[in-house]
């Protein structure tokens, strides 16, 4: 997944050179939220909660239909 994110960071620092200054700013700052990414343990990335230990409680629990 670093890969994937770092390719698209060099994707948009090669548009970034070629383009009008406000783009090539936003441009930029894109390429460096993907490098934050690309950083295993970064804190730009979201993990995933860890699994539960006992399974979520029934909302609904009754004999049957209304």
């Amino acid at each position: 997944m670093e890969e994937f994110y770092s390719g698209f960071a060099q994707r948009a620092r090669d548009l970034a050179e070629k383009a009008d200054p406000f783009t090539k700013r936003r441009l930029l700052d894109l390429a460096q939220r993907y490098d934050l990414k690309s950083r295993p343990g970064s804190p730009g990335v979201r993990s995933l909660p860890p699994p539960r230990a006992t399974p979520p409680t029934v909302l609904f629990s009754g004999a049957g239909e209304v």
